[in-house]
């Protein structure tokens, strides 16, 4: 049972319209966002800084950034933000091939060396205590320039608050992201967990 239960579609007519930025994303609204709904002014917050940092403004691609998001969310153990991600990867051009091996990145061919330093990069940072160290950023600045480095650990930082968000708050996973999860996940141990 989630600690706060989201509120209805229609409640605020200003996060509704925010929110169809969700629909692009993921096909349907989170219950994270309809949850923050009982404060419009973080849901509509949390909405514009999701558009900013998802934004496409070089070369990280969408599905890398839901590769990464899904990368950070897995490393800290919230289920219901790997099922998001990896849904939205797959719907931004992720190959089940790609999206199957994500955790041989390391040994594939499916991935850039620039996408493995952003992988390497979303593991240390999402890592408590963090554990980005030297050779880190040196990977990363051998690949990427500093907006873009800046797009990545956007990324790792917003869904480390949707991670602290929907695994305290047990938020309830929409059908749609468990038959993601389900389906995109299976050879993972993924389960719902708590997001009944």
């Amino acid at each position: 049972m989630p600690l706060v239960k989201p509120l209805p579609t229609d409640a605020n007519e200003e996060v509704i319209e925010l929110a169809k930025f969700f629909n692009e994303t993921l096909g349907f609204c989170p219950n994270s966002v309809l949850t923050m709904q009982h404060r419009p002014a973080i849901a509509k917050a949390f909405i514009n800084l999701n558009m900013a940092v998802m934004a496409n403004d070089g070369r990280v691609t969408a599905e890398q950034k839901r590769l990464i998001g899904y990368i950070t969310s897995a490393n800290t153990g919230c289920r219901y933000c790997e099922a998001h991600t990896i849904l939205a990867a797959e719907r931004y051009g992720g190959t089940e091939e790609r999206l199957a091996n994500i955790w041989s990145f390391r040994e594939s061919d499916l991935y850039t060396q620039a996408e493995k330093a952003a992988f390497e990069l979303a593991l240390a940072a999402s890592s408590v205590p963090n554990a980005v160290n030297d050779e880190i950023t040196a990977q990363m600045h051998e690949y990427w320039d500093d907006g873009e480095i800046v797009e990545i650990l956007g990324v790792i930082s917003l869904f480390g608050y949707l991670n602290r968000w929907n695994d305290s708050m047990g938020t309830t996973m929409e059908t749609g992201a468990v038959d993601a999860g389900e389906r995109l996940l299976s050879e993972s141990p993924w389960t719902r967990g708590k997001h009944i």
